[in-house]
């Protein structure tokens, strides 16, 4: 049976309460975007999550939203912090994906005669690819400072500054981290994972300022028409799926005992204040806070490879970190609903923060601008630089998109590609590529996205997050 849509307004649709449903669901989307038939599974998604006990206001989905597990890829959700549960499915598998972007002193023209040479540095100097393991070897009680402290860790040891925690959400790290509750298994692959980029669609991507919308907020940021960024998207490798998938065990069986049906299994949840419920957020903070330290190492090996295959020195590479975002994450924060403050956990799943000016979450730097929000596209097309407002705080809970969101599946994306050269396609639109995986190009080419511009335009013109920036890349390295 089909989701009926009622339309709000332009780039707002409610998924009308019904049956079981406890609130309305709300999507960000345009007409167009929204007849394309593989978004009735999503819809269907937003409608199941909408019956989970303690959700306030609306079943969320943002305009990059797909099908996920059990939630819907670009999903927001809040629940009561007293009444309400938490899910794995809510958070995802890859726990703390996100994304990070650095600007640079140089120019375009300044890199193109090395480029080719710094892909292949960053290809062979960056561990990628599924199961990938890095040079960082940990001890268990290492591993568990690890997940306690977050970006603190690397930074104490020399991976990166101590500006770059100001710059990064949360500080890079979650307090209430507990490495006790993490299975063993979970522990065990950690260990040699840290500083590895990973398969599918994470990336290390060099890029260039296209356009700037906004040049008073562009200049807080640091960024400019022509200069040379780094991006790199991760997140917390096989700690953070063994985690999701420990605890998805423990709920699918926790859940039955529950005095409510679940519409989809998938949602196998708990209650946030039960022992299963507090459990599992102190070991999603564990995955959280691996994710952090894994890009902050990241962003620093990178660095490394380009001041040496550049010939530059630190200051003329000028490379400085503009911020760092998770995508896939639940947190205890403070919002006005009907005009009180309630305590909820707010899950975003395939969604980003969007805090605005002068809140209390962001660093000084950035209390007039509101919150960088960093949307990656795909390897072919642009990605883009926001800003947080007022309004996402209003009506989403402070949250919007996280990149351009799949139409196709892999299967689908590598039937599709079948006789054709991504990377030559690639190279002569002038984007070098690096990749690790037999399949990686063809599952992540170009086509098996929505147009990331027309997903950033509806949470701009919707005004949950502001346009500041625009960037095109020039070299890619996938996992």
């Amino acid at each position: 049976m089909s989701v009926k849509l009622k339309q709000i307004d332009k780039y707002r649709w409610e998924v009308p309460k019904s049956g079981s449903m406890r609130v309305p669901g709300i999507v960000y989307s345009t007409s167009s975007m929204l007849e394309e038939a593989q978004q009735q599974e999503p819809l269907k998604q937003v409608a199941n999550v909408a019956t989970l006990p303690g959700i306030l206001k609306a079943s969320l989905a943002m305009p990059d939203m797909h099908w996920g597990y059990g939630f819907p890829i670009g999903g927001v959700a809040a629940f009561d912090w007293e009444s309400g549960i938490i899910s794995p499915g809510g958070v995802g598998y890859d726990i703390n994906c996100g994304v990070r972007l650095a600007t640079t002193s140089i120019i375009e023209k300044e890199i193109r005669p090395k480029l080719a040479n710094l892909v292949d540095a960053l290809f062979h100097s960056i561990p990628s690819g599924v199961g990938s393991t890095g040079r960082i070897k940990l001890s268990i009680s290492e591993e568990k400072k690890v997940l306690k402290e977050g970006s603190r860790w690397a930074v104490r040891r020399g991976y990166g500054e101590d500006i770059d925690l100001e710059h990064t959400e949360d500080g890079g790290c979650m307090p209430n981290a507990d490495p006790d509750v993490i299975s063993k298994r979970a522990l065990e692959r950690g260990l040699k994972q840290l500083g590895t980029l990973g398969s599918g669609n994470h990336f290390l991507e060099i890029g260039v300022v296209d356009t700037v919308y906004d040049d008073q907020i562009a200049r807080v940021f640091g960024v400019s028409e022509g200069q040379v960024t780094m991006m790199v998207h991760s997140g917390s490798r096989g700690l953070g799926y063994q985690i999701c998938d420990d605890f998805l065990a423990r709920m699918s069986q926790h859940v039955k005992k529950l005095d409510f049906d679940l519409p989809d299994r998938q949602l196998a949840c708990a209650m946030i204040q039960s022992e299963q419920g507090k459990r599992y957020y102190n070991a999603m903070a564990c995955g959280a806070n691996y994710a952090w330290a894994n890009r902050q190492i990241l962003m620093h090996l990178s660095k490394d490879v380009m001041l040496k295959v550049l010939g530059l020195g630190p200051r003329d590479l000028g490379l400085n970190l503009v911020y760092d975002v998770c995508h896939n994450i639940a947190k205890k924060e403070t919002h006005v609903i009907d005009g009180k403050k309630r305590t909820v956990c707010v899950h975003r799943k395939g969604a980003t923060r969007s805090f605005p000016p002068h809140h209390e979450a962001i660093c000084d730097k950035y209390q007039h601008t509101g919150q960088p929000v960093i949307i990656p596209g795909d390897m072919g097309t642009a990605s883009y630089i926001l800003a947080g407002t007022q309004k996402a705080m209003e009506e989403t809970f402070g949250s919007t998109c996280h990149g351009a969101g799949r139409v196709l599946s892999r299967k689908a994306a590598k039937k599709a590609s079948k006789g054709r050269s991504i990377h030559r396609e690639l190279e002569n639109k002038g984007i070098l590529v690096k990749w690790t995986g037999r399949s990686t190009l063809a599952e992540e080419m170009p086509e098996a996205y929505k147009d990331v511009s027309q997903v950033v335009q509806v949470v701009h013109d919707s005004g949950i997050s502001k346009k500041v920036a625009k960037l095109r890349p020039i070299a890619v390295v996938k996992g």
